[in-house]
């Protein structure tokens, strides 16, 4: 299944019910770089994962080391404590083992594909534009503790709807105001406020 349908779906169902469902396009910076391989650990273990599959992504990650070359010359080896290959079939999935508590105490929905993230919620009135941008700051709360960084001047806010909308949204993010667009593009495929092509 494409993992942009279901987002779709969440769409046209709201759309359907004539409700407007706002939606945030989250932007994650470097996400896969920031990911800390302690951290990471720690949170497989105790998700009951097997010994001997915790150990196997310790060997995987533990002991990588890069070095840069910059104007003909070679720096020194350093170790690598952060980040996840983004070439790998492993790389994705530990990502996924890392941000799967993203949700914890949110009654939006999250939309998340590898570090492609969406929240949205049907805002029939006030009190639902109220609880998403709770659910905002509970996600900027979870990105500091989890040592993730959002970038909100490059995140987008929708309002799904067939009527027009009169107000502008106004969803902060670590403080800053998401940027209101009339589309969106996510997975590849462009989403437009009233979902027309």
């Amino acid at each position: 299944m494409f993992y942009g349908t279901q987002v779709c779906q969440d769409i046209a169902e709201s759309l359907g019910n004539e409700a407007r469902l706002d939606a945030i396009i989250i932007d994650f910076s470097k996400a896969f770089d920031l990911v800390p391989h302690d951290r990471l650990l720690a949170k497989v273990a105790a998700s009951g994962t097997e010994l001997r599959v915790v150990v196997f992504i310790k060997e995987f990650l533990f002991g990588r080391t890069q070095r840069v070359r910059g104007g003909g010359q070679l720096s020194e080896e350093v170790g690598v404590t952060s980040g996840v290959p983004h070439v790998s079939i492993l790389g994705p999935l530990l990502f996924l083992s890392y941000v799967y508590d993203i949700w914890r105490k949110t009654e939006s929905t999250i939309r998340l594909f590898a570090d492609d993230c969406v929240m949205h919620k049907k805002t029939v009135n006030n009190n639902d534009v109220e609880k998403l941008q709770i659910d905002l700051r509970r996600l900027g709360e979870w990105a500091v503790e989890n040592g993730m960084k959002i970038n909100p001047g490059k995140s987008i806010a929708v309002s799904f709807v067939t009527a027009r909308v009169k107000d502008p949204l106004n969803y902060p993010l670590l403080e800053q105001v998401i940027p209101q667009a009339s589309s969106c593009k996510y997975l590849g495929i462009f989403l437009r406020s009233d979902l027309t092509l």
